[in-house]
């Protein structure tokens, strides 16, 4: 059996996928209609899958890729942003430099075989690496606290929005997050997030409160999916009940504190 070299090119933003193509057509398909649901109806998707695609790019992105328009004369839509039009320039120009490396990699595709296949497998699984949490991040660490066994780092990611954990001294050192500018990856798994009304003069104990507006909200048999729209395109998901969704208060368009505990909050490096 002979081998063939096959593959998608994707961008990555801190070791997590941030472009593929499907994304880019996605990009491509709203630039064209001005609407998500048109979209991605012409991709073959589900509008949720469409945003949540959208989502993790923004929560990547230095800049929002899209702007949505409400109401006026012409009806709401979306649009992609100046940035986000360079953005599909950029990654046009590199799919087509990954397509004539590709065809390079064929016409030697003999040279493969040599040393160790499974040297060649491991450096390619460190690529696939996926992970449960359903925010992340891309950050850099602002500040640092330590302490005798705990030290506390506060990561900006972006629209200053600022995040802080609490992790081990020890594990601040392995990672070495011990100094600002450090590029880190935030995750905070949904069931983490606590969602609460925005009143002035609450009193919480968690370290972190994110409010925002409800952009979206997915019910479920018995739990639902809250989006919450932070600054500068960042998105929070957060896992609810229904029994919290039917009291009424979690409306989209509405807005919504997201609490997070510090020691919930997951830090990860690509070196």
């Amino acid at each position: 059996m002979k081998p063939d070299v096959d593959g998608r090119f994707w961008l990555n933003v801190e070791g997590k996928g941030f472009l593929g193509l499907g994304r880019i057509e996605l990009l491509e398909q709203i630039d064209a209609s001005g609407s998500i649901s048109a979209a991605a109806r012409a991709m073959g998707m589900s509008y949720k899958a469409a945003w949540d695609a959208i989502d993790a790019m923004n929560n990547l992105a230095d800049e929002p890729l899209l702007i949505r328009q409400v109401g006026g004369r012409h009806g709401g839509g979306t649009k992609l942003t100046a940035y986000g039009k360079r953005v599909i320039a950029q990654y046009r120009a590199a799919e087509h430099e990954y397509q004539r490396f590709m065809k390079l990699m064929r016409e030697n595709l003999e040279q493969l075989g040599e040393g160790d296949p499974a040297d060649g497998f491991n450096f390619i699984r460190r690529f696939a690496m996926r992970t449960s949490a359903r925010n992340q991040f891309q950050g850099k660490v602002i500040r640092f606290g330590e302490g005798a066994v705990n030290d506390v780092i506060t990561v900006d990611i972006g629209g200053g929005i600022e995040i802080a954990s609490v992790i081990t001294h020890e594990a601040a050192q392995s990672l070495d997050l011990l100094r600002e500018g450090r590029e880190v990856q935030v995750l905070i798994k949904a069931s983490f997030v606590i969602l609460c009304e925005e009143v002035e003069g609450m009193r919480y104990s968690a370290r972190n409160r994110l409010c925002g507006t409800v952009s979206r909200v997915q019910p479920g048999a018995v739990n639902a999916e809250v989006k919450l729209d932070l600054s500068a395109g960042r998105t929070l998901s957060a896992i609810v009940t229904m029994d919290a969704v039917s009291e009424g208060w979690l409306k989209e368009g509405g807005r919504a504190c997201a609490l997070i505990k510090a020691p919930h909050v997951i830090l990860a490096v690509t070196d």
